[in-house]
């Protein structure tokens, strides 16, 4: 069976399962649990099949191992903030308080499941481009790998950074000025560890462009491939997610206004000074 037919039956169960599981325990985080590990799963089934068909490359298997590691780290930050333990997003019961039954459990369906389990398939489609185009490594995936681990320690010093600031504040008993953390790499965006976990994914991207573009597939269709829609809809996603997490920080807690005015959303950057910053 086609490596790629695969996956999508795979999806669609996981998909079924999120679902049914969510109706069960009125819980809808189901895909937030899955969020880290279908991803690798799909990927090592592109790489398997790849050398099912006599197309296996160092490439592919270098995909698997980055994208083994991104979910084996975003796991375990999942899991010590209780992620595994039945505890809900708290955005969700937000959104939930906003709607009507009905109306959140088709959102639930469409987008809490649909949409965000098929981009969990998108992401990994780099593979796929990288197991059609057979070839050795070149300089340029090198250069995209390591990029990919920076990124991936840049989200791992963000998170663990905010795991700091909230274990302080839960000693101090739930409240530590300004009640969001603001340091390490918190002074340079927003949301740093949102960033890198974008960053990740449009270097794995790019690695499986280096493989249509080492086997002639020039820029249309090879460094521009149809793959690129799924790091392009997770930077959608993840802006989209931004705005409205922010919108609940910033209805609880005052100071927040002074930091959006300072510091980036997304892109570590220098703040701005206080005097001079415009409205973001």
């Amino acid at each position: 069976m086609d490596a790629l037919l695969i996956v999508i039956v795979v999806a669609a169960v996981a998909s079924l399962g999120c679902w049914v599981l969510s109706l069960i325990t009125r819980d809808t985080s189901w895909v937030d649990r899955a969020w880290s590990i279908v991803p690798v799963v799909y990927v090592w089934i592109f790489v398997a099949g790849a050398f099912a068909s006599g197309d296996g490359s160092a490439r592919v298997v270098l995909m698997g191992v980055l994208a083994t590691a991104w979910g084996a780290r975003l796991t375990f930050n999942f899991a010590r903030k209780g992620g595994y333990s039945g505890v809900e997003d708290y955005r969700w019961a937000v959104l939930r308080g906003r709607m009507r039954p009905w109306q959140f459990q088709i959102f639930n369906v469409l987008f809490i499941i649909g949409y965000q389990m098929t981009l969990l398939v998108l992401i990994t489609l780099p593979a796929a481009v990288a197991a059609q185009h057979p070839s050795g490594l070149t300089v340029w995936d090198i250069v995209f790998a390591l990029a990919f681990l920076a990124f991936l320690v840049g989200e791992t010093v963000a998170d663990q950074q905010q795991w700091n600031f909230h274990q302080r504040k839960k000693r101090a008993g739930g409240t530590l000025s300004p009640g969001f953390a603001t340091s390490g790499l918190f002074r340079f965006s927003r949301h740093p560890n949102f960033f890198f976990e974008q960053a990740q994914w449009w270097a794995f991207y790019a690695i499986g462009a280096t493989a249509a573009v080492s086997t002639g597939s020039g820029v249309i269709g090879g460094a521009l491939n149809p793959s690129i829609v799924g790091a392009s809809l997770l930077t959608e996603l993840f802006i989209g997610s931004t705005i409205f997490t922010e919108s609940i920080t910033a209805s609880k807690y005052p100071a927040y206004a002074d930091y959006r005015r300072t510091t980036s959303m997304l892109i570590p950057w220098p703040p701005r000074s206080r005097a001079t910053a415009p409205q973001s």
